[in-house]
């Protein structure tokens, strides 16, 4: 017997911020789905059945950021979302920072 909520659809969003947030140990991570402000690009309108969830802003802060250069920080998020960028996920805008640098104004 099938449990309740097996069919349920987790969203983009849901998804990325599971990825993460357990590889990362994010101390802080804001997802913003922007895709609404790209939904008439080109690129988008040429895509039959256009996917919804497709633009997102991060700004993740985590100590295993500590250590590494900014473009190996977003290597380490795009590795992590590689299934999503191959699934429909077009672009990631990322703010990726180590707890020392979060509390910087």
């Amino acid at each position: 017997m099938a449990s309740r909520g097996a069919n349920v659809v987790v969203s983009r969003a849901n998804r990325m911020r599971q990825k993460l947030q357990s590889a990362l140990e994010a101390t802080l991570l804001e997802i913003e789905d922007v895709s609404h402000q790209h939904a008439g690009h080109a690129p988008m309108r040429a895509l039959p059945n256009a996917p919804q969830e497709t633009h997102f802003n991060l700004k993740i802060v985590s100590p295993k950021f500590t250590g590494h250069t900014l473009v190996k920080r977003h290597r380490m998020v795009y590795e992590l979302l590689a299934d999503e960028l191959s699934s429909g996920l077009h672009a990631i805008s990322i703010v990726a920072k180590t707890p020392q640098e979060g509390q910087q104004k």
